[in-house]
């Protein structure tokens, strides 16, 4: 039995259903009532420095671990995206199949690309100006 990937697919179920619910209506409603209920026990405890320390230290490590889970769902939803876009990219007859992994690039390398795509379609808009121009003198 593969120990790694079994870890990674419980890790995978749990990170996704603890993102899915913080995504949701209700996880807000539950963090303004915990703040509430926080807020309304302050006098109970004589707004103490110990009553002040339960809020600073649940927020701090809800957020410590959100993190980890935010970036786990982005990374995996960045994956899928790069490879149904790989995917495209191989089936699309004409297509440039240079593209495909260029996520492997430096963020210098994907900036001379844009670049250099964004001239060309400059050029391409360009000479389709000079086109549709010449036709309307014609007419």
């Amino acid at each position: 039995m593969d120990v790694a990937g079994t870890l990674d697919r419980v890790f995978t179920r749990i990170a996704s259903s603890i993102a899915a619910f913080a995504g949701q209506p209700g996880a807000f409603v539950l963090a303004v009532a915990s703040i509430v209920i926080w807020g309304v026990t302050g006098p109970i405890f004589g707004y103490s420095d110990t009553w002040q320390l339960v809020v600073n230290t649940a927020t701090t490590i809800i957020t410590f671990l959100m993190v980890f889970l935010i970036q786990n769902s982005s990374n995996r939803d960045g994956a899928a995206m790069q490879a149904k876009l790989d995917e495209l990219i191989r089936a699309v007859e004409g297509a440039r199949s240079g593209f495909i992994g260029i996520e492997h690039m430096t963020d210098h390398q994907i900036e001379e690309l844009r670049s250099a795509l964004e001239r060309e379609c400059s050029d391409r808009d360009q000479s389709a100006e000079r086109t549709v121009a010449s036709l309307a003198e014609r007419l």
